[in-house]
């Protein structure tokens, strides 16, 4: 891999760009300092004692994902296949935070559970909540390191310092700020950094149009007219041939399994909604942060495509790319951003750029470690090894594991590095993880003769069952399943994934005794009463179904715009 300071990839900034991103990173510092005020127990720690409101967790909400995967992927998968990648936020976001918002977040948060796994666990018993516990606590020091990769990138650009040395200087940044002042710094830090990281994608976006002569100018320049400037079939992105499995594959494998196993399932996301304050904050937090999601692409998938035909560089790579899928290029899809930044803005600019890189990798980063803290320290340690302790001992153990957490994700940050476009890799881990949660949740919520037997036997027949399509796919023992450099065989992992965990725990369960209605109100959709969901003294416009109805109108309109 070419190091990302070599002279083609070098920002030419100033001294007012260093002082930006130093003045940013001091008020970050200082949120995570004030944060800790807060903290005077492991709810505090964790969970910001429940005392946030919903337009705080909403907006955290949206920022937790716009990470190194939504900014560095996204932007990636724009220069590499164009329009398709639209489909990731109508098709595989806005359907399933809609559903979190108005049918999974009333079970989590009437259970009083503290995390994910924890539902699990009151659903189907120790098992189940062991494998996802492990399961999930892996999954985020693998995308920590996603995250830490491209902040220790960006750092490595600016400064030309080693990649090992940017990483290693990003993640103590993120660590202090995260084990001062818990999930309440993150939170506010990540509200703080949705508005930096807009500061610098609106005026990049802007400024790219301007210099290739608006849309038109676009369109104009892109090649394969036929693929990248229609969102359908999206055969360039799946890497399916077959125009029907491509359609197939994005529905189902992306629009269904993968993007509901992710934000209904995914406890990075959904602790920012059980931070709430109530069940109405709590519902209202996915649907709040649906309608910023809506409008993300217009500012990172357009300036992936910028990225293809502004940059001479990503320009030949791509043509080498066609040609040859296994040639070997100067730089990377990943650089798309980065290679924008450079071509198109002003030095004067240049720092609100490097600021909102920074700003989007550190909320990604600490939202996969708040997330992952909470899930060792609640659903492993206290609940396996070390039971019954003070609660003063957890709250020092939570801060601990966070140091852990963040030194492991310096080493997965290495195996991101070796991936020309981030959001494959992503994929492929979605496809492990939450494809098959998924399937036992989605289940288990609406199925009260699910067994906990077939609650762990299902998860784990759901993730074996996807890596063998990985390996299959890659090994090229099968073709079908697409490209193993697009996401195709992601797609249909997920879907394999999600079906065979579904016949598992159909033929266990049938097998084996469920528990009795008693023991299963207020986690199955059957036997658990409705009125407890409602708020009394709202206003109409803030009742989660009119919110949930606006944004779904939206998504419909945005999708016709640009079939």
């Amino acid at each position: 891999m070419v190091l990302l300071a070599d002279a083609n990839l070098r920002l030419d900034a100033q001294a007012v760009d260093y002082v930006l991103l130093g003045v940013y990173f001091v008020i970050v510092l200082g949120i995570g300092f004030m944060a800790r005020r807060s903290v005077s127990s492991s709810l505090d720690f964790f969970l910001s004692g429940r005392s946030l409101p919903a337009w705080v967790t909403g907006l955290a909400f949206v920022s937790a994902n716009l990470g190194a995967v939504e900014v560095f992927g996204m932007t990636a998968n724009g220069a590499q296949f164009g329009i398709p990648t639209v489909h990731y936020y109508w098709i595989g976001a806005i359907p399933a935070m809609v559903f979190l918002g108005l049918v999974m977040m009333p079970f989590y948060y009437g259970s009083k559970v503290r995390s994910v796994p924890e539902f699990l666990r009151r659903r189907f018993g120790a098992a189940s909540h062991l494998v996802n516990g492990i399961s999930f606590a892996t999954a985020q020091v693998l995308i920590s390191g996603i995250n830490l990769f491209a902040l220790g990138s960006v750092v490595n650009v600016l400064l030309g310092w080693p990649l090992w040395v940017s990483i290693v200087v990003s993640a103590a940044i993120v660590l202090a700020y995260t084990t001062l002042g818990g999930l309440s710094a993150a939170i506010y830090n990540e509200v703080l950094q949705f508005f930096v990281i807009v500061a610098m994608l609106v005026p990049l976006t802007i400024v790219g149009l301007h210099r290739v002569g608006g849309w038109e100018g676009l369109t104009a320049k892109i090649a394969d007219k036929a693929n990248e400037l229609s969102s359908w079939p999206g055969t360039n992105l799946t890497g399916i041939g077959n125009a029907t499995l491509s359609v197939l594959g994005i529905v189902f494998g992306l629009g269904f399994v993968l993007s509901f196993g992710y934000w209904t399932t995914n406890f990075a996301e959904v602790q920012r909604a059980l931070s709430a304050r109530n069940m109405s904050a709590a519902r209202r937090t996915p649907l709040i942060g649906a309608y910023p999601k809506l409008l993300l692409p217009l500012v990172i998938v357009i300036p992936g495509m910028l990225a293809a035909v502004l940059s001479p560089e990503l320009m030949q790579a791509k043509q080498a790319l066609a040609a040859n899928p296994d040639a070997t290029t100067d730089v990377q899809f990943n650089d798309a951003i980065k290679l924008l930044i450079r071509d198109v803005l002003p030095n004067g600019m240049l720092g609100i750029a490097i600021t909102g890189l920074a700003a989007s990798f550190m909320a990604g980063m600490a939202a996969n470690v708040s997330a992952f803290n909470t899930v060792f320290t609640y659903d492993i340690w206290q609940t396996y090894i070390r039971k019954d302790k003070p609660d003063g001992y957890y709250l020092r153990f939570g801060r601990l594991i966070t140091v852990i957490g963040v030194v492991a994700a310096i080493g997965t940050a290495f195996i991101a590095a070796g991936y020309e476009n981030i959001m494959t890799y992503l994929q492929t881990l979605f496809s492990f993880f939450n494809a098959p949660l998924f399937a036992t949740f989605i289940l288990g919520l609406f199925w009260k003769r699910m067994t906990a037997a077939a609650g762990w036997s299902g998860l784990v027949a759901g993730t074996v069952s996807a890596l063998m399509v990985f390996i299959l796919a890659n090994s090229g023992a099968v073709s079908w399943f697409g490209d193993p450099k697009s996401q195709g065989p992601s797609f249909v992992g997920a879907g394999v994934a999600f079906v065979v965990d579904i016949v598992v725990s159909v033929l266990v369960s049938l097998a084996t005794r469920p528990k009795p209605d008693e023991e299963l109100k207020g986690l199955v959709w059957s036997l658990t009463p409705r009125n407890t969901w409602r708020e009394r003294g709202e206003g109409w416009y803030r009742r989660p179904g009119v919110l949930a109805g606006g944004a779904l109108v939206l998504t419909v309109a945005l999708n016709i715009i640009f079939w």
